[in-house]
């Protein structure tokens, strides 16, 4: 299968300019950007370096037929039709996605029993064997895009999507997801030359990222299972020397320091776990304190912080308080740094106090969010540097 076929790859709102970037830094193509994806093209051994090395993407989905399709059953006859062989056995496993916006179907799931129909009836036709399937990500997973009369089927090459990095294994409440992680540094510009502040830490993800980008070690090294390990001609050897290739390219340092604290010593304890799975515990400083305490080295760089939203009133009025304590914190101690504060509540962000530079729209699940960028310029400090012992 060395023919080039279009490559979607698939992402949250907002995510695509940074996806482009990536795309376009690893040497593909952009054919189109969507709302919540772009388009490139390639190989499906193509498709191995982009699940390896792609930091905010969810799903690299490799074409495979389109088609019009007005009802189910034209549906499953299109389906039908795909040579489904060509790409995994009789006696393998596969699930079905999809994203159906279609009149005649109310419950996505009618439409993935069709096309799971479709593609077992051939195979059972055809060999009198047919496949294995079920929900489970753990093998071949077909998606189906059905919108209107138009109906797209691709392979998802990833299966489990690649916010899953395989190393939170204590995640803490609600953590910001991998990829969302990744772009939000990226859109800093930070990428390991300088400092990297990170307070309220959590469960550590924003300071695992920042680890991985400023190594320059692919996101996907620790994933054991993939969707294409599963296609029928998924070439190990190919996969071994890109993964030897990943590992030879990672810097051995980071350039500048970076610092994760919580006031929680169980996040702490839960970041440092994280970031040892990840194998990047030797470049992240943990320590316990409250925000406003935080060691900040001379050397500028950037402070993130993802502070609470608040959902309820109460908490709202209690989380008031941070926002304005994380404005003197910006202007006592972060003086020659550029501070970014991820938050998806607009009001508690105007609490800091401090003009932003750039508002840069995100979403985190549904939540309309914004990295609020503030230039936070040199001036004599007004508190002396507390430094942990981290």
């Amino acid at each position: 299968m060395d023919e080039k076929h279009p490559i979607l790859i698939t992402c949250p709102k907002a995510i695509p300019p940074y996806l482009k970037q990536e795309i376009l830094s690893l040497g593909f193509p952009v054919r189109s950007v969507t709302v919540s994806g772009v388009e490139t093209e390639g190989t499906i051994e193509d498709t191995l370096r982009l699940n390896l090395f792609i930091r905010t993407g969810h799903r690299i989905l490799f074409f495979i037929d389109e088609f019009k399709a007005r009802s189910p059953e034209e549906l499953y006859q299109s389906i039908h039709r795909i040579e489904w062989e060509r790409y995994f056995d009789k006696d393998g496993y596969f699930s079905v996605t999809s994203s159906v916006d279609h009149p005649t179907i109310t419950d996505s799931r009618f439409a993935n029993l069709k096309c799971k129909d479709a593609i077992v009836d051939r195979f059972s036709r055809k060999y009198g064997q047919r496949p294995d399937s079920g929900p489970r990500r753990e093998a071949v997973v077909v998606h189906l895009y059905w919108h209107g009369r138009r109906a797209r089927v691709f392979l998802d090459t990833s299966g489990e999507p690649l916010s899953k990095r395989n190393y939170r294994k204590i995640p803490l409440g609600a953590p910001m997801q991998e990829t969302l992680a990744a772009a939000a540094i990226l859109a800093t510009g930070w990428r390991g030359e300088a400092n990297f502040i990170n307070p309220m830490c959590g469960s550590g993800t924003l300071a695992i990222e920042a680890a991985l980008i400023g190594l320059d070690r692919a996101p996907g090294l620790l994933r054991t299972n993939y969707g294409f390990m599963h296609l029928k001609e998924f070439n190990r050897t190919f996969w071994e020397k890109l993964r030897k290739e990943a590992r030879n390219r990672t810097k051995k340092t980071v350039e500048g320091r970076i610092i994760a604290t919580d006031v929680n010593p169980k996040a702490v304890e839960a970041a440092r776990k994280n970031a040892m799975t990840a194998g990047v515990d030797q470049f992240i400083e943990f320590g316990v304190c409250d925000f406003s305490a935080t060691p900040v080295p001379e050397r500028g760089g950037v402070v993130v912080l993802n502070p609470p939203y608040g959902e309820r009133m109460g908490e709202i009025r209690e989380i008031e308080e941070t926002y304005r304590s994380l404005g003197d914190f910006f202007k006592k101690k972060c003086q020659g740094y550029r501070g970014y504060i991820f938050t998806g509540n607009f009001s508690l962000a105007k609490k800091v106090g401090l003009r932003t530079k750039r508002r840069l729209p995100f979403y985190n699940g549904e939540i309309e969010c914004r990295l609020l960028e503030y230039e936070l310029y040199e001036g004599s400090r007004k508190s002396p540097e507390i430094h942990l012992p981290l």
